[in-house]
């Protein structure tokens, strides 16, 4: 037996000597039956018998290749003469976590087959064949208990083929309830190949249709790091998966064979060679990826509209004022340099994204609010530009000063600038079509990513480069005048606002002590503005408000490195209602036949909080989902979780909000909701789910 890691606490090994001449027996923790479908046996028969393990909840026996630690369960058979049995069949198996090791097998039930094989000359001496069978296994849970019994079925022995062939229906049935759960040979047409690369392996499978989902299970053992994440990419003809090796692999395999279990059940037995695929590259289909295009800038268009970029839209606001007194060029320029800002800040995050995943690392939308110290910047920047707005010193972008050449000059550069403020706080939101744009782009290689990214940041940038192209709708607005520092300053309220909620989101993320240092931060902020606004255009004074600053920034990410981050036991803690999220607590409800509401969320994400408490915590709906059965998941994203990723990128969605429903089929595909939730849409999927039960319910 083959145990890494033996902890003898954990790992109390009793021994289950059964030996019943029946084909039946139960030993701790489990049912062991020998499953023979034909009554009798005959010269030139060909039948498949099985050996059925029914286990107490929580309990498991393992595949060929048990991971980390255990053992395959072993068969060993006594026939009459002109019978033989081939090698015992092993069902595609589930991934079972245990700490930091991952075990692969079975909970519930399984069957594993056998076929078996009559000679054309079998002659029997006796009346009745007897088929014994002798059974080892192991049972595991916190404890593993090895097990074994002999088992022994009479059948009826004939010297030719009836007429009519009898069954055992209960046999029979139990024979084809599991047939499904077999291994296939890789059809024609279906290809797989490996590539190495510098953590492990990237495994192609050529399906010829677009797949979302996989699992790959290694026949041999000490090839791959059982317990890494698999990271899924979808392809349009296919499926790719990145694998981690094996910290001991010496040298890279000259195959790598394995199942490859798909998302709709089907499972491949794939003998993988190195090379690549061709037909793995980006699908031609352009008419797919202008559909894309266009969601995405129809995606970027609606997040003008969100509360996470509405400071900015404000800002803009007023400078609408101040350019419809302006040359018609002077508009233009302005509202290309806004677009320009945003177009360069989108291109940062998708070659970041784009980094990142080539060093095997999987991020999404948003990702960037996953660090405190990210926050604590942004935060400080805002607090800024309020302090700036509300009158208390000026930065350059006075919407009162005109004419000269610095003037001008100020003037593209705050309009540039506006345009990175808009992608940056608008990161935190998702608008609708954005999160299937986004998971395309991410799936896809970096060509696809950038067209995609482009479009959704032209979309953002467009509502406000069509009005400076269309001057005449400007003179709608009111003239300059008293009016317009008032409002200026008013504009700093939304700022402060929203200065507010990123305090509250670093304060969940980097913990309250951490807090304390973007306080200290903020004061410091305030002293630089007075000094900038005491002593304007003074270098000096310049000189020192640029230290303070320069201080008031490494504060805060001096107290995060200090202090850590906050646990993310407590960022999931939103409802005690809500279990968190992970991928054994997934599979464990799927095993079970149980729906799930999945809410990938985290609390920097405006769009998450609004349908949480308008949405999900409405009564009706926390009613309808509480009678259906399901299970409530939250997947909370605030902190970087490489789990929630993968089973993003499942999905086909790389940011937050995304909902998912898992039927209580383990066949069935999961329904992902639209970003924007409605009570109709939600009831709507619950009523789908339970309409599907039913149907199941009465085909049995």
């Amino acid at each position: 037996m083959r145990v890494r890691h033996l902890i003898p606490t954990l790992c109390l090994l009793l021994f289950a000597f059964i030996s019943w001449a029946a084909p039946t027996a139960t030993a701790p923790h489990l049912t062991v039956q020998l499953a023979v479908p034909p009554s009798e046996i005959y010269p030139g028969q060909n039948f498949t018998a099985g050996l059925y393990f029914k286990l107490d909840p929580g309990w498991h026996v393992y595949w060929i290749n048990a991971g980390d630690s255990g053992e395959p369960p072993k068969i060993k058979w006594t026939l009459p003469a002109g019978i033989t049995a081939d090698a015992m069949q092993f069902p595609s198996p589930k991934r079972l976590p245990l700490g930091p090791l991952m075990d692969f097998g079975y909970e519930n039930e399984v069957l594993f087959p056998v076929p078996m094989h009559v000679a054309a000359d079998f002659k029997s001496a006796t009346p009745d064949a007897t088929l014994s069978a002798k059974v080892n296994w192991l049972v595991c849970r916190e404890v593993c208990i090895p097990g074994k019994a002999t088992l022994d079925i009479d059948r009826k022995a004939l010297s030719a083929p009836p007429s009519t062939p009898a069954f055992n229906s209960e046999d029979q049935q139990l024979i084809a309830k599991f047939q499904h759960t077999l291994p296939q040979a890789l059809p024609t047409g279906m290809q797989a190949k490996f590539s190495p690369t510098p953590g492990g392996f990237t495994l192609a499978v050529i399906t010829g249709r677009r797949e979302t989902t996989a699992q790959f299970f290694p026949f041999d053992q000490n090839q791959l790091a059982n317990a890494a994440p698999q990271t899924v990419k979808p392809l349009e003809n296919g499926i790719e998966i990145t694998l981690k090796k094996d910290e001991n692999l010496q040298k890279n395999p000259d195959q790598l064979h394995g199942l490859v279990v798909l998302a709709d059940g089907q499972v491949l037995e794939v003998t993988a060679t190195p090379g690549t695929l061709p037909a793995a590259a980006e699908s031609s289909d352009l008419s797919g990826l202008a559909k894309v295009v266009g969601l995405a800038f129809v995606g970027g268009i609606i997040l003008n509209l969100m509360p996470c970029v509405f400071p900015v839209l404000f800002i803009k606001g007023l400078s609408l004022v101040q350019s419809s007194q302006q040359e018609r060029h002077k508009m233009r320029a302005h509202g290309w340099v806004y677009t320009l800002g945003i177009l360069v800040s989108f291109w940062i995050v998708v070659a970041l994204l784009l980094i990142l995943r080539a060093g095997g690392r999987q991020f999404g939308w948003g990702f960037q609010f996953q660090s405190p110290s990210f926050i604590a910047v942004v935060a400080l920047l805002l607090f800024f530009l309020g302090l700036s707005l509300a009158g208390m010193f000026e930065i350059g972008l006075s919407l009162t000063s005109k004419g000269s050449g610095l003037a001008s000059q100020h003037g593209y550069a705050g309009s540039f600038f506006t345009g990175v403020l808009a992608t940056v706080v608008a990161t935190p939101c998702t608008a609708p079509f954005m999160g299937a744009a986004i998971g395309y782009a991410l799936a896809h290689s970096a060509l696809v990513s950038f067209f995609v990214f482009t479009a959704l940041a032209l979309g953002l940038a467009a509502p406000y480069l069509l009005l400076t192209f269309n001057p005449s709708w400007t003179r709608l607005l009111p003239r300059p005048g008293a009016w317009m520092e008032v409002l200026k300053q008013a504009t700093s309220i939304p700022i402060f606002a929203t200065v507010i909620w990123m305090v509250w989101l670093f304060a969940q993320a980097a913990g309250s002590t951490a807090l304390a240092g973007l306080l200290a931060a903020f004061l410091l902020l305030a002293v630089a503005g007075w000094i900038l606004g005491r002593w304007p255009a003074k270098a000096p004074a310049t000189a020192a408000a640029v230290l303070v600053l320069l201080l008031a920034v490494a504060l805060p990410v001096y107290a995060v490195r200090a202090y850590g981050v906050a646990s993310s036991s407590d960022n999931s803690a939103h409802n005690s209602a809500w279990e968190p999220f992970s991928p054994a607590v997934l599979e464990k409800y799927r095993a079970q036949g149980k729906p799930v509401f999945i809410d990938f969320t985290a609390k920097w994400c405006l769009s998450c909080q609004v349908n949480e408490r308008v949405i999900l915590n409405r009564a009706d709906v926390q009613q309808k989902l509480n009678d259906g059965g399901f299970a409530l998941v939250r997947a909370d994203w605030t902190n970087a979780d490489e789990a929630i990723t993968q089973a993003l990128n499942t999905l086909g969605r790389s940011g937050v909000p995304t909902y998912a429903i898992y039927s209580g089929s383990p066949q069935e595909p999961p329904q992902v909701l639209p970003e924007v939730l409605t009570p109709g849409i939600v009831l709507s999927a619950i009523e789908k789910v339970q309409q599907q039960k039913q149907a199941a319910l009465a085909s049995h």
